[in-house]
């Protein structure tokens, strides 16, 4: 029998981050169209015993970073680094690492027209709605959009969708409580 347990002590999603290429522009982007609220930033390098070590980057690498809080429920970090060899192509979804960050709306054809007032953003293609094909998630209305550095966006209604898998929201945002082995008797 396989033992499925988890890290031990693990407990929640603390933050997700990406690297940008410009952090002001990136902390204005998400503060002034996203809501978020900068709470910290930080600095580091370049050190040759460090961050090879601890970060996997070489050794003229440095960074500055920020964190912000993106309500209700995540924590975005934000990196700037500089180093010799970055590469300044931001992956595609297609390519390894390539990633977007996707966020919940009411009515995604509002966010569509909101999106077209930002020069920063760019909405790829236009809207969807998820089919028949898909029935756990048929009535899925989205649509990507790619900020002018390279991160991809997504904006998805669900309200449509008739009997939704049980994916996170609003109901699971507390800390659970959890049992582990030193609790037990």
């Amino acid at each position: 029998m396989t033992d499925s347990r988890t890290l031990p002590g693990l407990r929640w999603v603390d933050h997700t981050a990406f690297t940008v290429p410009d952090l002001e522009a990136a902390i204005a982007f998400f503060t002034g169209v996203l809501g978020a609220e900068e709470l910290y930033r930080s600095t580091r390098g370049p050190d040759a015993s460090f961050m090879p070590l601890h970060f996997g980057v070489p050794a003229d690498a440095r960074l500055e970073l920020a964190m912000l809080r993106l309500p209700p429920n995540l924590n975005i970090e934000l990196f700037q680094w500089w180093s010799d060899d970055r590469s300044a192509v931001f992956p595609r979804a297609s390519d390894a690492g390539g990633h977007h960050l996707c966020f919940v709306v009411e009515d995604v054809d509002a966010v569509v027209e909101a999106i077209a007032e930002h020069p920063s953003v760019e909405v790829l293609g236009h809207r969807k709605e998820v089919g028949g094909d898909s029935p756990a998630v048929a009535g899925n209305r989205w649509v990507y959009a790619r900020t002018d550095w390279g991160l991809i966006l997504e904006f998805v209604d669900r309200s449509r969708v008739q009997d939704p898998p049980r994916l996170v929201g609003p109901a699971d945002w507390t800390t659970p409580t959890t049992t582990t082995r030193k609790d037990l008797p």
